[in-house]
């Protein structure tokens, strides 16, 4: 979606271009907007965070709080709204909800640091970051177990490209590929925010796959994606001089990495994040999905746009947030190159076979934190402790880890590939060791949520500190000391008290005092003040207490205040090999749920390789599997072939059945198996060989789009003219009731025609089911066709699904029997069958139907008089039985039924 289109946010630009008139306060505010015209102004004021004029009117719609008035600004009353600042983030993510860009203005010293420039200075302030949906970092605005992604698309000489970047975690992704290939590539990192040009929204096709990517959309001016001032961003974001280091990129790729770039510039306000080197994957590098059968397949979100009931929430037994979002990004863009498929099942059936290492491993990620995220936030500067005690947390992790594989290798084949390299992650620099040393002696066990609030350094890590706390802590104790040292002195009866104009002061009784008082300049008792019955004195000692016990909290927070930035710009400057730590940690994750949920539900190992086979024995859906046997029913496993070449088997299986048998589940069940197996994943089945897919696709289930006009046969024939353009005969798939939308003859004629398309010209794998049993003829007219028929019995007069694919065509569709056991009326289920008989009954039907009386009452059925075993029933006297008698009785009743 595109972001919200509402009133320029703030004070007319007239207002903003000049500042005439306005008081210094609200010419700073107006200073500040002008910066940021397209945002909503979080403007800090004290425990406050104001808005004011059109930004004040539109929080105030969207988050439902109070708006009022403050002020005028050129003779007009200026809205204003606020938002305390301890409840920042629920009112923030609201507004991030709703696609809107919001800007934090904060305060940039202490209002007493102001005073001294004079008693009407304005405190400083500025914006320190742009929030939009893209660039969260906060927890409390995240999904743990999912990525957040901002990603830009660019096209440049007839190429795409995208541009990802997970802001919170550093990870950085490029992908270059064909113009037609951009909306799946966008689907498959499900962004938040989508960066593009201008200009790209003049291209329908562009512009559908932006609104197909599920982010908001921002448009930036094309000069940005311009290849050398975008090549001149990225070099500056990574600090280098040159990007060939990184690899050779395309143009579309350097204009997608300087779309992000400038974003960020913007967005962080010169504050530099944490990012890994671009991670290049090329056309060849994964699946291509695109964002249909995304939809039609739920691989990560079900059409309803939830979680749960997709495949991803079916297969995660993951124990740590990194590793729910590495097994997602896996589950969305699986692999095609069948080395890496097998390297990934390498790791999991490794795993799968070390029960008690997979266990402990298990426990001990249990206790990780996500320290990919920690060090996100922390690079920007928006850390606190605990993302420093993550940090820690991780590490120590990370070294029990890698002490759990210590021996596990076995001598002649050593470890998978895949479990070695993420165990040689693990292994800690000397830097990075001395962090975790520094934090686990330096860092209380929980400490605070802010910096500013203090109490997260251990005792007796720095002695200056602790003489500090102690004077700030201890000052009662100390102050009594003085006060009875003074009392015995002066031999007076004293209280020491304390206001903010003196400070701390030794208080007596003017009769007591009289003596002190004229003792004269000798005395170590300085009068102050005196009162009508009180006289106020103070010694240099008290005088020396009184400024250490009043600096020595401002000391202590300064000192943990120091010692937090080291460990944040130590931390920040390891955030590449911290990243890589947590990345290993998430990646043994991911292959450890994989296994355990292979165990859970008995999945095999498929065979990948290059040829064109598809070939499933005992296939099962993995979802649907799970819901059944939930339910306490069993499921039905199915036997596929398919075969690209034709050698072996069809390459294109015509299905046919009765509604409600099982097709569409089939249909995407083989379609998952394939996601699974080639992102590395085992698959519920008894075995399964894949010659790896290119693209897959996926046409089952009906819609329409009403806001582009577009009905649900249109949308229908939209994503059948994609699959017949680029499906390969390394592709695969599923197509189910194409042309039900349209009259009966056109619509076999599209699904005939459709069906020798992708045979002849295609030449891809393909499962088609329908209800057009005219086309079972194809299995004689075609070399690599063959027919397979959901398997249906009527017994008793019900209809009983067996869920079961087995060869041959159906020869019904049972499409009355399936109304009936959809509740329509019995009159109305009468009249179809009489409808359908006449209709079956005559060669030429079409001819034949102006004989029909179809809009005539139906004549209702004679009444039925009772069966000759219902007279027999009602003439029996049980009572009046033998148990012979009675006996023979109920075998002539049976005989009557």
């Amino acid at each position: 979606m595109n972001a919200p289109a509402f009133p320029p946010s703030g004070p007319p630009s007239d207002i903003a271009a000049s500042l005439e008139g306005a008081t210094p306060f609200m010419a700073q505010y107006l200073t500040a907007k002008a910066g940021q015209p397209d945002a909503i102004l979080f403007f800090r004021m004290g425990d406050f965070y104001e808005l004011f004029f059109t930004d004040a009117e539109v929080a105030a719609a969207a988050l439902g709080i109070t708006l009022t008035k403050r002020g005028k600004h050129q003779g007009e009353d200026i809205p204003m709204a606020g938002v305390p600042v301890h409840a920042m983030d629920g009112y923030l993510a609201r507004l991030i909800r709703l696609g809107h860009k919001v800007a934090i203005c904060e305060q940039l010293e202490d209002p007493a640091e102001a005073k001294k420039r004079g008693s009407k200075a304005v405190v400083q302030r500025g914006v320190v970051r742009v929030v939009t949906p893209g660039t969260l970092t906060e927890d409390s605005l995240l999904d743990a177990r999912g990525a957040n992604r901002l990603a830009a698309a660019a096209v440049r000489r007839g190429r795409a490209a995208v541009a990802v970047v997970e802001l919170s975690s550093g990870a950085v992704d490029c992908v270059a590929c064909a113009p037609d290939d951009l909306a799946a590539a966008l689907a498959a990192f499900r962004p938040s925010e989508v960066l593009v040009t201008d200009r790209m929204f003049s291209d329908e096709a562009t512009r559908d796959a932006l609104n197909g990517s599920g982010g908001v959309v921002q448009a930036l001016a094309a000069a940005i994606a311009e290849p050398q001032a975008a090549r001149t961003r990225v070099e500056r974001l990574y600090g280098v001089a040159a990007l060939d280091g990184f690899g050779a990129f395309e143009e579309a790729e350097v204009s997608a990495l300087g779309l992000i770039a400038a974003y960020l510039e913007t967005t962080q306000a010169g504050k530099v994040p944490a990012l890994s080197p671009p991670r290049r994957s090329g056309e060849s590098g994964f699946l291509a999905i695109d964002p249909a059968t995304r939809a039609s397949l739920e691989i990560d979100r079900t059409q309803r746009g939830e979680r749960e009931g997709s495949l991803l929430a079916c297969i995660d037994r993951t124990v740590t947030s990194g590793g729910a979002r590495a097994l997602a990004e896996r589950i969305a863009r699986p692999l095609r190159d069948p080395l890496a498929i097998n390297e990934q099942l390498d790791a999991v059936e490794w795993l799968l076979e070390r029960r008690t290492l997979r266990r402990d491993l298990r426990d001990g990620l249990k206790a990780s934190s996500d320290i990919a995220r920690a060090v996100g936030r922390l690079a920007l500067g928006r850390g606190g402790p605990r993302d420093l005690a993550a940090v820690r947390a991780g590490l120590t992790i990370a070294e029990g880890v890698a002490g759990l594989f210590i021996g596990q290798v076995d001598p002649l084949t050593g470890q998978p590939r895949r479990i070695a390299l993420a165990l040689d992650r693990l292994t800690l620099s000397p830097d990075i060791s001395r962090l975790m040393v520094d934090l686990a002696e330096g860092l209380v066990e929980e400490p605070p949520h802010l910096a500013r609030d203090g109490g997260f350094v251990r005792p007796d890590y720095l002695p200056e500190l602790d003489a500090a706390r102690t004077l700030r802590d201890d000052s009662r104790k100390v102050i009594a000391e003085l006060e009875a040292r003074a009392a015995a002195e002066a031999g007076v009866a004293f209280k020491v008290k304390h206001n903010a104009v003196l400070g701390y002061f030794l208080e007596t009784s003017a009769k007591a005092a009289e003596g002190l008082l004229r003792a004269g300049p000798d005395s170590p008792f300085i009068h102050r003040q005196t009162l009508a019955s009180q006289v106020r004195f103070t010694t240099v000692e008290l005088s020396e207490l009184d400024a250490r016990i009043s600096q020595a909290g401002h000391r202590a927070l300064a000192i943990e205040g120091e010692t937090f930035e080291g460990w944040r710009r130590e931390a920040a400057r390891l955030a590449q090999p911290l990243q890589a730590v947590a990345e290993a940690l998430a990646e043994l994750d991911a292959h450890a749920a994989l296994a355990e949920w292979a165990q859970e539900v008995g999945a095999t190992r498929p065979v990948v390789d290059d040829t064109l086979v598809f070939a499933v024995e005992a296939g099962r859906h993995p979802v649907v599997e799970a819901a059944v046997k939930a339910a306490g029913d069993p499921y039905t496993p199915n036997n596929a072939r398919l075969d690209g070449s034709g050698a072996d088997c069809a390459r294109l299986a015509i299905v046919t059945g009765p509604n409600m048998a099982g097709k569409s589940t089939f249909l995407r069940q083989n379609a998952l198996l394939v996601i699974l197996a080639q992102a590395g994943a085992f698959v519920p089945a008894r075995s399964m060989r894949l010659g790896v897919v290119d693209r897959l696709f996926s046409r089952v289930g009906a819609g329409d789009d009403l806001a582009r006009g577009r009905s649900t046969f249109m949308m229908e024939m939209v994503e059948t003219a994609a699959i017949l353009t680029q499906a390969t005969d390394r592709s695969f798939v599923v197509l189910d009731e194409i042309g039900r939308g349209t009259a009966t003859y056109d619509g076999l004629a599209i699904a005939w025609a459709t069906a020798e398309a992708l045979h002849e010209a295609n030449r891809a794998r393909t499962l088609f089911a329908t209800h057009y049993h005219e086309l079972a003829q194809l299995e004689t007219r075609l070399d690599h066709v063959c027919n397979l028929s959901m398997v249906a019995r009527e017994w008793n007069g019900e209809l009983v699904f067996l869920h079961e694919a087995a060869p041959g065509a159906a020869d019904r569709s049972y499409g009355v029997q399936v109304a009936k056991l959809a509740g329509v009326p019995a009159p109305v289920v009468a009249r179809a069958r009489s409808v359908l008989e006449r209709l079956e009954g005559e060669k030429a039907a079409a001819a034949r139907l102006d004989d029909l009386p179809l809009f005539a009452v139906a004549e209702p059925e004679p009444p039925r008089g009772p069966s000759a075993a219902e007279t027999a029933l009602r003439d029996l006297d049980p009572d009046a039985l033998t148990p012979r008698e009675a006996l023979e009785t109920l075998y002539r009743l049976k005989t009557l039924i």
